[in-house]
């Protein structure tokens, strides 16, 4: 069960776009929240297109204003600035996760233009990198606005091994929290799809390839089932599907065909979402999918 939410702001409205998630995750937990301001060594003197908070008086009293919004009602929610002035934005958060024993960071993606520099070997990806918290990515709307948060159906990429098994514990903890449905998704590559080494195998033995790719499906499909069916038991409805393609394309597919309202998936946090396990889940990809993102790390990383 998660306690304690981290919702890291910077002061500009599109950084705000969390806040209904967060407040509703909060209300849905009965979880405590505490805004976080970093003071950055060298800040910029604006953040898309706003003044960048710099001090930390006008900081505090920014934290303690967005406290008071209706939309947090009666949850407790704190208000911290980390000053002295941090080099590292990342380090500070994850320093600032651990603290706390958060357990889940709330971010926004901060919108198109800037979603190249932000998600991708920026704050999130190195704060998964450096930290074990789960991360909740939000895209704002097209407009800039604060989307509103719902939960009734989650898609939970795997990949048929246990590194990618992590993020089941958080999803049908959203699932039992929401009274949501989880939907599981494979995706097996054809030849045609094939990345990397694969792609050698594959053009100089297409059929035993091929053959090989059919047989993996049908170990998905058995692998899938089975996790279904015992989550179902476990009173967390679900439901699975195999699918054939490129991976980062039949992601986004699976989310619109399941019309899933957030997206729970396991990353090595290598960077570029560790290239979305073979081949690269682009910044476009991540627009794609609009809506929530929930990281957590492999099972691999976890473990170190």
């Amino acid at each position: 069960m998660i306690r304690q939410i981290l919702v890291p702001l910077d002061g500009s409205a599109l950084a705000e776009s969390v806040l209904p998630a967060a407040a509703a995750l909060a209300e849905g937990f009965g979880a405590r929240v505490t805004l976080l301001h970093i003071v950055e060594e060298r800040p910029p003197g604006t953040i898309h297109g706003q003044p960048h908070l710099t001090d930390g008086d006008r900081a505090q009293a920014y934290l303690e204003e967005v406290a008071r919004r209706p939309s947090f009602r009666d949850r407790v929610v704190d208000a911290h600035v980390h000053l002295p002035q941090a080099g590292d934005v990342a380090e500070s958060v994850v320093d600032h996760a651990r603290e706390l024993g958060a357990g889940l960071v709330v971010l926004s993606t901060h919108g198109k233009s800037g979603l190249r520099g932000f998600l991708f070997g920026s704050i999130a990806m190195r704060a998964l990198q450096r930290g074990t918290t789960p991360i909740l990515l939000v895209n704002p709307t097209a407009a800039g606005e604060a989307p509103p948060f719902v939960c009734r159906k989650i898609l939970v990429p795997l990949d048929g091994t246990a590194a990618h098994e992590p993020a089941l514990p958080i999803a049908s903890t959203l699932g039992r929290a929401w009274r949501a449905f989880l939907h599981l998704e494979i995706v097996v590559p054809t030849v045609g799809t094939l990345s990397g080494d694969e792609v050698v195998t594959g053009v100089l033995m297409p059929t035993a390839k091929r053959a090989l790719l059919d047989l993996a499906e049908r170990g998905a499909q058995e692998y899938v089932r089975r996790l279904a069916e015992t989550l179902t038991a476990e009173g967390v409805p679900t439901t699975s599907h195999v699918s054939r393609g490129e991976p980062a394309t039949s992601l986004v597919d699976a989310a619109n065909r399941v019309e899933a309202d957030l997206v729970v998936m396991a990353s090595h946090a290598k960077g570029a979402l560790d290239a979305f396990w073979s081949g690269s889940l682009t910044p476009k990809v991540i627009e794609k999918l609009g809506r929530p993102l929930l990281l957590v790390r492999a099972k691999e990383d976890a473990d170190r």
